[in-house]
């Protein structure tokens, strides 16, 4: 007499059907997790394109948006344009309130009550702001914010036949992480500082009086010197 076996052959169909289930409880599981992982990496993904900006080690990435050419609204009076040569006589005088939006619609404001700070004013198809703007990144990126120095930038001159626009794409390109106001039509937030060129730079003290202005490419010592002036209250011979 054959033994009967204690397992059922491969050939038994009972034993055929047990193989499947376990196999295709097995592929439900793997499908499980190939599908959270790929939910995983979509939330956590931020190339710097999508609007809200992105965190980074040195603050928050200009946040992305739909605003091209803001609305500007001045308090008080404007500074005098910059003179080339000679003594600034902006220097001692105290910046106007200049409320506008960043490229998101968020409200942002320069005031005299905002403390020392540092104020950059670019322009999207101005080549010199376009090396200027990844090197102070870098600077940023290395020495983190300049402590008890407020820095915000303004978008000015923005215009669509003009290359690198709009002025928003760009710098989320570049991960700028300084809050930025986007100029109105007449670039009257730049007016009201008395821009004469590209890059520009105010340096203002903790009574909100221009300190220095600067324009053109910046050194690393320069931009550190336009920071202690803004600190300090003095401007830096040498500089």
């Amino acid at each position: 007499m054959t033994a009967t076996p204690d397992t059922p052959p491969a050939s038994d169909p009972a034993a055929s059907g047990g193989a499947t289930s376990t196999r295709w409880i097995w592929l439900a599981i793997l499908a499980v997790v190939v599908v959270v992982g790929v939910l995983a990496f979509v939330l956590t993904r931020s190339d710097g394109s999508g609007s809200g900006g992105q965190s980074t080690s040195s603050g928050t990435v200009v946040p992305s948006g739909k605003v091209t050419v803001g609305t500007i609204t001045v308090t008080g009076n404007p500074l005098a344009d910059r003179p080339s040569t000679g003594a600034d006589t902006a220097v001692g005088q105290p910046i106007p309130t200049i409320t506008g939006e960043t490229f998101d619609g968020s409200t942002v404001t320069i005031a005299p009550d905002d403390g020392p700070a540092v104020i950059m004013v670019v322009a999207h198809w101005c080549p010199h702001c376009q090396r200027e703007v990844p090197f102070l990144q870098t600077w940023l990126n290395t020495n983190g914010q300049p402590e008890g120095v407020r820095l915000v930038a303004i978008a000015t001159a923005n215009t669509a036949s003009r290359p690198n626009y709009p002025a928003g794409d760009w710098l989320v390109r570049e991960k700028w992480t300084v809050p930025t106001m986007v100029d109105d039509e007449n670039g009257d937030a730049a007016a009201a500082l008395g821009v004469t060129g590209f890059p520009f730079f105010v340096a203002v003290d903790a009574q909100g009086r221009v300190v220095e202005r600067a324009s053109g490419e910046l050194t690393a010592a320069q931009w550190e010197s336009l920071i202690t002036a803004a600190r300090t209250g003095s401007a830096q011979p040498g500089a």
